[in-house]
């Protein structure tokens, strides 16, 4: 729509620039203003008012045909004011050619066209331009896809013709056609037009990809497992749709301020013509007054002020990760003073890692490592899997062991180059009455008051490590909060763990608040406890297990995308899993607001000058606007609302690193 109107707008300001040329040169005011002249000849004085004609009917019709709806709606507005300005110019100076009057306005009217169609012109090419994100987000799907056939070989069909269950080829260097499971192949996958992370996505057999991001370097075959509207891109387009369609309570505000100007408007152009008309006579100076109070009280920038902010808003929220469902709670986010986040999957990584090790004498870390990783390698149970990883991550390798065995409840236990190898929690010191070294047990003393997880290594029957597990805290989250904090919000923590647990990733992170203990039906009772103490609260949980929080909240976040239960309880869905995207919401909602402040200044601040200069308050000092000076303040602010919003791209939605924050290293405990 916005392009075809600035088609539409282009198209004819040039056209009728072009015809307003002879109506210039041959405008007796401007000749006298400037000093030249133009040959006569026969007829030349009916070149104002047929090409003035020409130039309403081309540049100004439209405005007419526009102001149409808002009449029939009884809801005047911008396109009222413009079609009333215009056509009280094109009648009287119609009039002045069969009734000679002082002055006629042939020359004001289509410089005011002319002013008038710049304007909408730059109006529909921003929008269009800020609005370009749903454009860019189709273009990410190709148009064609490889599908293997039952024979092995691949046929190319239209991506639209992909059915769940066909199996594609992704080459190198291609889109990938649809949402689907990596059947054959590795690659690094980039996934930044989706989730705003520019670093690839390293891609296995099992893993799932999503339609529209670009392969690597990897041949892949991919097994389709949805298409057309049920793809996660096709989600995502919904969402930025819907954002760009809603309309924020400030863009509502200047709605309503259109219609007060209106009025405004009417009246100060009745109070004119009388002051004019009982001062001076019904003549072209009434007229002129009342052209000019129209025109300059038209609410055209207001009308732009709101919406290309929120065009531009919501194009850079998406662009960095961020769904906006609620275009109220993204301006609503600037109000904020209290953000509750759930800790297990959004504070920490909600599996368990290895955060400490301590040895006796003679065994170095490593090597503890090295032989739990070994005895563990068969097993699937969490701890295994923390302790394989663990290994993994400082490149320690692991041995083969023979006779593995899961003791139930207590651990496991295997044989490595002939020792017998146990790997467990203390009910295995139990069993094995085993004497626990000291150094050991100061160490599980430790990570006891720190709610962590301890496993012993035993060798032939003797303890000789210990290994601290905790659910991880995310690396990002000990600079969310003191972000947050940096922003002057409070930041709470809501989980079911226990008090312990929860009291120590709060120490870790510096949390405000906690609220320990909660099961999920009673997670959004905290939320009205927070919000009855007269807080702004957003809720920043995964969607799913705290959707009535979600709901409760002020503003619900839903960290990580994917699921229904998020789209359906939260405002605003962050594409990445990463909390810091709380940060940026709130840096954009403000610069956003303020943008608005701002053109709302600069579309209707100016009235509070212009309109008793239009309406010839200093006429006694020889200061008077004419309708086409009118008009260019007019378009002038409209210029500067447009150019304003455009500066919001500028906006720096990093997050710098914070004095004594970590910014990359060893995950922390979270427990």
């Amino acid at each position: 729509m916005h392009a075809g109107h600035e088609t539409m707008f282009r198209r004819r300001f040039f056209v009728s620039t072009l015809l307003s040329i002879p109506v210039l040169l041959y405008s007796e005011t401007l000749q006298e203003w400037l000093g030249f002249s133009v040959p006569a000849f026969p007829g030349s004085e009916w070149i104002n008012p047929v090409f003035a004609v020409i130039v309403f009917a081309y540049g100004g019709v439209p405005f007419l045909r526009m102001a149409g709806p808002e009449l029939r709606d009884r809801t005047p507005g911008m396109m009222t004011l413009i079609s009333m300005a215009i056509t009280v110019a094109f009648v009287y100076s119609l009039a002045s050619v069969v009734v000679p009057t002082q002055s006629a306005f042939f020359w004001e009217l289509v410089t005011l066209i002319d002013i008038m169609l710049l304007g909408h012109w730059i109006e529909m090419r921003s929008v269009r331009r800020a609005s370009s994100a749903l454009d860019e987000l189709a273009q990410l799907m190709p148009d064609t896809a490889e599908r293997i056939t039952d024979d092995g070989e691949t046929e190319e069909v239209p991506a639209s013709e992909l059915e769940e269950g066909d199996l594609v080829l992704v080459r190198p260097g291609a889109s990938v056609p649809a949402d689907g499971v990596l059947e054959e192949g590795e690659s690094d996958v980039d996934e930044s037009m989706i989730t705003g992370e520019s670093t690839p996505v390293g891609k296995e057999p099992g893993d799932e990809v999503i339609g529209g991001t670009v392969n690597g370097d990897g041949s892949l075959r991919v097994r389709i497992s949805a298409t057309g509207e049920e793809t996660t891109l096709a989600g995502i387009m919904r969402l930025v749709e819907e954002a760009q369609e809603s309309k924020s309570q400030t863009q509502m505000l200047a709605d309503r301020a259109a219609g007060w100007l209106f009025y405004v408007a009417l009246g100060a152009a009745v109070v004119t013509a009388i002051a004019w008309t009982v001062a001076t006579g019904f003549d072209s100076t009434v007229i002129e007054r009342v052209v000019t109070v129209l025109v300059i009280a038209c609410p055209h920038a207001l009308g732009l002020a709101i919406p290309l902010v929120v065009a531009i808003n919501t194009s850079l929220a998406a662009r960095n990760g961020m769904l906006v469902r609620d275009r109220i709670a993204m301006e609503q986010a600037r109000t904020l003073d209290t953000v509750v986040f759930d800790k297990t999957g959004t504070l920490t990584e909600g599996e368990q890692g290895v955060v400490d090790i301590e040895t006796v004498d003679g065994v170095s870390e490593e090597d503890a490592l090295g032989l739990a990783a070994t005895v563990e390698g068969d097993s699937e149970h969490m701890i295994a899997r923390a302790v394989r990883e663990a290994a993994d991550e400082r490149g320690v390798s692991r041995g083969s062991a023979t006779g593995f065995e899961a003791l139930k409840g207590r651990g496991v236990r295997a044989t490595v180059d002939g020792e017998r190898i146990h790997v467990g929690g203390p009910n295995l010191l139990s069993e094995l009455e085993g004497d626990v070294p000291p150094e050991l047990e100061r160490f599980a003393d430790r990570a006891g008051e720190n709610a962590q997880t301890v496993v012993y290594l035993v060798r032939d029957g003797e303890p000789v490590a210990a290994f601290a597990l905790a659910d991880v805290i995310r690396e990002e989250s000990y600079r969310v909060v003191d972000a947050l904090h940096e922003l002057g919000l409070e930041v709470a923590m809501l989980t079911g763990d226990s008090e312990d647990v929860a009291r120590a990733v709060a120490a870790d992170l510096g949390i405000d608040t906690v609220f320990a203990e909660v099961l999920p039906e009673d997670k959004d009772e905290t939320i009205t406890e927070l919000q009855e103490q007269g807080k702004s609260v957003a809720m920043v949980g995964d969607g799913v297990n705290d959707a009535p929080a979600l709901t409760r909240a002020d503003i619900g976040i839903a960290i990580g995308s994917g699921t229904d239960v998020a789209v359906q309880s939260a405002d605003i869905i962050l594409v990445q899993n990463n909390p810091m995207d709380v940060v940026r919401l709130v840096t954009l909602s403000r610069a956003s607001y303020r943008k608005m402040q701002q053109n709302l200044v600069w579309a209707a601040g100016y009235n509070v000058f212009a309109l008793p200069l239009a309406a010839g308050i200093l006429a006694p000092i020889g200061i008077l606007l004419s309708p086409a000076l009118g008009a260019l303040l007019m378009s002038l602010s409209t210029v500067i609302v447009a150019i304003n919003a455009q500066f919001l791209r500028r906006v720096d939605l990093s997050v710098p690193s914070l004095p004594g924050v970590p910014v990359s290293g060893d995950p922390q405990s979270a427990d």
